[in-house]
């Protein structure tokens, strides 16, 4: 029987506050040479740096006082809001994992086992498509080697996974042929093994040195020697990291999953395992349409905080070895240009949007109107369509535009409101994924609701929810507009119908100078028939 090595064998708050601390100084202090062991996408990758801003995020300001089980609870979720990348989203994932099943004051080596256990099958599942030889393959690892070693205590099954852990990152160049092309370890299975080692030196006092031998026998050669390694994980046919917080259900996440693995690849989405009642989701994709990635997010339930990423801009020097980019095109002066499609079927908001400088189309015109965006010269072109028709026919146009060479997205809004907001916000100075995001932030953070004629009276809605019908049209602009000012408000879009009267906006305008006095009012020409009235607040 083998004996229990010595030192602290349950683990506890205090214990994982000190661990917590201990692996972030460590690998804070080893961040330059790990991160540049990811040379996939660039040679010069932020694994290291996204894992340990995950880990600060989820420690540093905890709440004190808190025993293990809360802790850790608040720390999955400040990870969870937190992570960037590959890694740290994994790494949060496995945070809760732990969660999960560490729900008492003290943990054994039963306990730890359990908990790896649960926090690899967390992080394996949160990713679309897991792939040998990456820091899941290190993670099954360390698992099953705690799980075999706890009957000798907390300290041996420690060790056995940072151990167990080492051997794995030393073997992924085997499982991953980009890895052996540049002559490196996989650098997220490596910062977790300095994780799993920091937590036998929290235990026992000494320091294990596998991780950072490995780092140093894989230090990375001179950047020209690897600029032309695929990346590690996802294709380089894919120029975007998109990356967003969802606020939806788990079937909603579950099917965004497939839409996205179906628009690009290196698709992880988190959240609780445990609670059924989750409603916060940490999404990441690589992808070519930005647009797309978003309005997927978008139709299945609250996006924000949107990041986005263009792994080109990132590359320097080196972008044209290893990705294939499209070249920008130019006027004769040399300045990029940026052009604006609005697809919409009222007309009177066409020659509006016209005004102000956009293009604009209906389903049947978006396919010409985009090609003559891009035979003007345009370097990119940012497609708006207010309605599943108009979406679908921007979406066909804009892959048509692609396959010439041309950068363009779409970007679906619920109503024209919205796309008039995600106007007021374009910068065509800005970097084509900068821009797409901003107006992507307008159009979520842009709120509308509309008056409808019924047979009853006038009815209110706000998105999907009917608030009750009203005798008066007035009334009912005045209860629409109470209830998206209630939510915070400094500008209330007006965009009357065919059918509505400058009595109602008027009554309405009185009403929010009365109630709402700091929220700014604008009018936009008439629309259609129905709705009788729409509004946006921002």
């Amino acid at each position: 029987m083998e004996i229990p090595e010595t030192g602290r064998q349950v683990l506890d708050a205090d214990i994982m506050r000190e661990w917590a601390a201990r692996g972030i100084d460590t690998l804070t202090r080893h961040r330059r040479g790990v991160d540049e062991l990811n040379v996939f996408p660039v040679a010069d990758s932020d694994t290291a740096t996204n894992m340990v801003a995950t880990l600060q995020a989820a420690f540093q300001g905890a709440t004190p006082g808190l025993t293990l089980e809360p802790l850790l609870d608040e720390a999955a979720g400040r990870a969870l809001l937190s992570a960037r990348g590959n890694s740290g989203v994994i790494l949060a994932q496995m945070l809760r994992g732990l969660a999960d099943v560490w729900n008492s004051d003290e943990i054994d080596a039963k306990g730890f086992a359990a908990g790896l256990r649960s926090a690899t099958d967390a992080a394996t599942a949160a990713v679309a498509v897991p792939t040998a030889g990456t820091i899941l393959t290190v993670a099954e690892a360390a698992a099953s080697a705690a799980g075999k070693a706890a009957p000798f205590g907390l300290v041996s099954a420690a060790r056995a996974a940072a151990e167990a852990a080492a051997e794995a990152v030393a073997a992924t160049p085997g499982q991953l042929p980009a890895l052996a092309r540049a002559g490196v370890v996989d650098a997220g299975g490596l910062a977790l093994t300095v994780i799993l080692e920091a937590l036998v030196e929290t235990l026992t006092g000494s320091v294990s040195t596998g991780a950072l031998d490995l780092l140093e026998r894989h230090r990375v050669r001179a950047v020209s020697e690897v600029e032309e390694v695929p990346r590690e994980t996802g294709s380089e046919v894919y120029g975007y990291e998109v990356q967003y917080l969802l606020e939806a259900n788990a079937a909603a996440a579950a099917d965004l999953r497939h839409r996205l693995t179906e628009l690009g690849d290196s698709v992880v989405i988190i959240g609780s395992r445990a609670a059924k009642d989750v409603t916060t989701f940490n999404v990441h994709v690589h992808v070519n349409d930005i647009g797309a990635a978003i309005e997927a997010g978008i139709e299945r339930g609250r996006v924000h905080r949107i990041s986005v990423t263009r792994f080109d801009d990132t590359l320097g020097a080196h972008a044209g070895a290893r990705m294939h980019a499209v070249p920008a095109r130019h006027h004769a002066a040399g300045a990029p240009t940026r052009s604006l499609v609005v697809v919409t079927a009222v007309a009177r908001m066409r020659e509006f949007l016209a005004d102000e400088g956009c293009r604009t189309a209906t389903s049947a015109t978006v396919g010409a109107e985009l090609a003559a965006a891009i035979g003007d010269g345009a370097a990119s072109v940012v497609v708006l369509a207010d309605s599943p028709e108009t979406a679908h026919a921007a979406h066909e146009a804009v892959e048509a535009a692609r396959s010439t060479g041309a950068q363009a997205t779409v970007l679906r809004t619920i109503t024209v409101v919205q796309a008039v907001a995600a106007v007021a916000v374009h910068d065509p100075e800005r970097r084509f994924d900068d821009d797409v995001t901003a107006m992507a932030e307008a159009i979520r953070a842009c709120r509308t609701g509309e008056l409808r004629s019924e047979t009853e009276g006038i009815a209110v809605v706000v998105g999907e929810a009917d608030f009750g019908v009203f005798d008066t049209a007035e009334e009912a602009a005045r209860d629409l507009a109470d209830r998206l000012c209630a939510d915070g408000a400094e500008l209330l879009t007006v965009l009357p119908g065919a059918g509505s009267n400058a009595g109602i906006v008027t009554a309405l305008s009185d009403h929010v100078s009365e109630a709402w006095p700091l929220v700014e009012i604008q009018q936009l020409p008439a629309g259609d028939d129905e709705p009788l009235l729409l509004l946006g607040a921002e």
